[in-house]
């Protein structure tokens, strides 16, 4: 690193600007990656003769590298520097896109997937903490966390537009080779651009117990979802994963309990805000994630869309999300407290998903899903603009990359069950519906019509439950999180600082 990497505490960096594009840039780059491959996939798996026993690895192997490693990466982070860290996890998320997008097998393909995922959990812990430790005006660290909000939310939906575009126009590797162009602009731009300041790292020894639980824990709990969408929540394996996960998980909570320099502070939780925040967090992305895919199959196998114009159907919740983030959130945020914001975002977001309750078949894009879009970008930005720059709340420097992780955690855990569990909520509501109608079907076009009926009313049973968790993550806000107004002037850094004051504190 350069002689110039670090600024001294508590003076704002001249560059904080312009380190904000790169550091927004990396976040864009790895949600992409996370709805782009998702388009890709039918054509990648055709071309390198996967079975479709073995196509989920291709989604699969990154979410258990990416969700099993973060704490570990956060922590790393905060070990060598998060400037650091960044520039690393940015030049192997390249090479693993490189090699993903020149596999010959399956094999090869779900190697560079996984390869991705260790990387990428480098990476995002080390991007907002780099966020947190940067921008310590309250004001202008509300714009820089409204900016990357609006990325962390709509980036996503860009991927399905992206992906689109790159599988009919030019061939599925695309989607991979994209990430590197991403990579390299953002990889230099942080190499000479971010100054980390001084005195955040923290330089105690590793805590190897707590890593290996950790990451058997989170990976047996992302694979147990996984394997419930594929062979149902009674299977024996299912339930063994789940069993580990569990044990695991309280392994390392007694472990970080009593070790020294623990992997996971347990201070970084227990605070009531920042638990308040990661809990509601990951039960609000279980809604958003379960109802991304069947809109997406709502839009395709329904209403005959094109992967192309589905991308483009989902524009109007970025756009929400835009304004939810960069003006509501930011504007109001060093107004009102937190829980103003997100509660009734959160619940603004769930009246979008009550309006996708009432699709149909017939249903109109204009009158229906349009709205909803609408409604859910919006309550979407406003709640995870705060929730973003909250997490932060009272964090030690030292703690700042291990407490960015576990959002990051509790979004990618969130994800995983969200597809899982709404996907299995649907899929018995099809199985039950066509079962009871499928009789009074007499011809070929009857059952047709009976069972695409079937899908829309499995859709909207799982969508209901997404109303639930939205709710439930807005009654989850109003109860824990009590973080007052933020001041406007600097924010404080440092140890000592009090949890419970109303300040942003450095360092996520």
């Amino acid at each position: 690193m350069s002689q110039t990497a670090s600024t001294a505490p508590g003076v704002p960096d001249a560059n904080r600007w312009r380190a904000l594009v790169f550091i927004a840039l990396a976040q864009l780059m790895v949600v992409l990656d996370a709805t782009i491959v998702n388009i890709a996939l039918p054509s990648a798996q055709q071309d390198l003769g996967i079975s479709d026993g073995n196509r989920q690895w291709v989604v699969t192997a990154y979410a258990l590298a990416f969700g099993g490693l973060l704490l570990f990466g956060g922590r790393i982070a905060d070990l060598w520097g998060r400037k650091r860290a960044f520039v690393i996890g940015l030049t192997g998320f390249a090479a693993a896109s490189a090699l993903g997008g020149a596999a010959t097998t399956g094999a090869m393909m779900f190697g560079a997937r996984a390869l991705q995922g260790v990387f990428g959990a480098m990476l995002a812990p080390a991007a907002l903490s780099l966020l947190a430790v940067m921008f310590t005006d309250a004001k202008e660290r509300a714009k820089a966390f409204g900016i990357y909000g609006a990325i962390a939310g709509g980036g996503g939906a860009v991927g399905f537009i992206l992906g689109g575009v790159l599988t009919e126009y030019l061939d599925w590797r695309w989607t991979f080779f994209v990430n590197i162009p991403f990579a390299v602009v953002a990889a230099l731009g942080a190499y000479f651009v971010i100054r980390e300041p001084e005195g955040g790292r923290n330089r105690s020894p590793l805590d190897i117990p707590g890593v290996v639980l950790s990451t058997l824990g989170l990976v047996s709990l992302v694979y147990g979802f996984t394997r419930a969408e594929s062979d149902g929540w009674g299977d024996s394996t299912t339930v063994s994963l789940f069993v580990a996960s569990a044990v695991f998980l309280l392994a390392f909570v007694i472990t970080e309990a009593k070790v020294k320099a623990p992997l996971l502070p347990l201070r970084v939780v227990t605070d009531r805000n920042r638990g308040g925040i990661y809990l509601s967090l990951g039960i609000a992305i279980i809604a958003m994630f379960g109802t991304f895919l069947f809109l997406t199959y709502y839009l395709q196998v329904i209403k005959g869309y094109s992967p192309i114009k589905t991308g483009f159907a989902f524009l109007p919740m970025i756009a929400g999300m835009m304004v939810g983030s960069t003006q509501i959130g930011t504007r109001l945020m060093t107004r009102v407290p937190a829980r103003l914001l997100m509660g009734p975002g959160f619940l603004v977001a769930a009246s979008g998903m009550l309006l996708l309750t009432q699709l149909e078949i017939g249903s109109s894009y204009a009158s229906t899903v349009l709205p909803s879009m609408l409604l859910l970008g919006l309550g979407m930005g406003t709640a995870f603009m705060p929730a973003m720059s909250l997490a932060t709340l009272g964090v030690e420097p030292r703690d700042a990359g291990v407490a960015s992780a576990m959002v990051n955690t509790s979004q990618q855990v969130g994800g995983a069950i969200g597809t899982a569990l709404l996907n299995t909520i649907a899929a018995s509501a099809t199985t039950s519906y066509i079962k009871d109608h499928i009789a009074t079907a007499t011809s070929k076009p009857q059952q047709q019509l009976v069972q695409m009926e079937g899908m829309v009313h499995g859709y909207t049973n799982a969508i209901w439950f997404a109303v639930g968790m939205l709710v439930l993550a807005a009654v989850i806000v109003v109860t824990f999180v009590n973080a007052g107004r933020p001041d406007s002037g600097p924010v404080a850094s440092g140890e000592g600082v009090e949890d419970e004051v109303a300040v942003p504190v450095v360092a996520h």
